[in-house]
């Protein structure tokens, strides 16, 4: 049961900047948009946003698929990652944590619970701005299947006129 596209997670603390693949993740609500997110203290970004309350979370495109998985292979501890991974960043409006150029779409988020943190390692997180990269050839997502096995967006089904009850969250 995996609940989202996998994606990147930038952070930026005591002067540096840092990125993580994260699988655990889910919406929670829409108004204000809440992210749950779970980091434990095994992640190196755990450090960074327990103690900035701030992120990014970058959506990436199928096409990074490898870097995504090499991303997660190793800590921003030893490595520079963005340097390693070729990534270029941006800066956020919001947040200190920098935006991935190559991502889909980058969502600014600030921490707003952190009741569950010690007890799950879930992070309660508000999107305060979203950006879409909308040059982005590839716009497939990737799903982690678990196992080392991943499956990537396929057709997109256009169900709007049949969302009847949730009209306001349609176009």
């Amino acid at each position: 049961m995996e609940p989202s596209p996998i994606v990147l997670v930038t952070t930026y603390h005591r002067g540096k900047p840092n990125v993580m693949t994260m699988g655990f993740h889910m919406m929670i609500q829409h108004d204000p948009p809440l992210i749950g997110a779970v980091i434990g203290p095994w992640d190196y970004s755990y450090k960074a946003l327990k103690s900035t309350r701030e992120c990014v979370i970058g959506i990436p495109g199928a096409d990074l698929a490898e870097k995504v998985v090499d991303i997660g292979n190793c800590s921003g501890e030893d490595i520079d990652k963005f340097k390693k991974f070729r990534l270029t960043s941006r800066p956020s409006q919001d947040v200190g944590a920098p935006l991935i150029e190559a991502c889909i779409a980058n969502i600014e988020c600030k921490v707003v619970d952190t009741r569950m943190v010690s007890r799950y390692n879930l992070f309660i997180l508000e999107a305060v701005r979203a950006w879409v990269n909308p040059g982005r050839k590839e716009q497939r997502t990737l799903h982690h299947q678990g196992n080392g096995t991943f499956k990537v967006d396929g057709k997109i089904i256009d169900l709007r006129e049949r969302m009847v009850k949730w009209r306001e969250f349609v176009d």
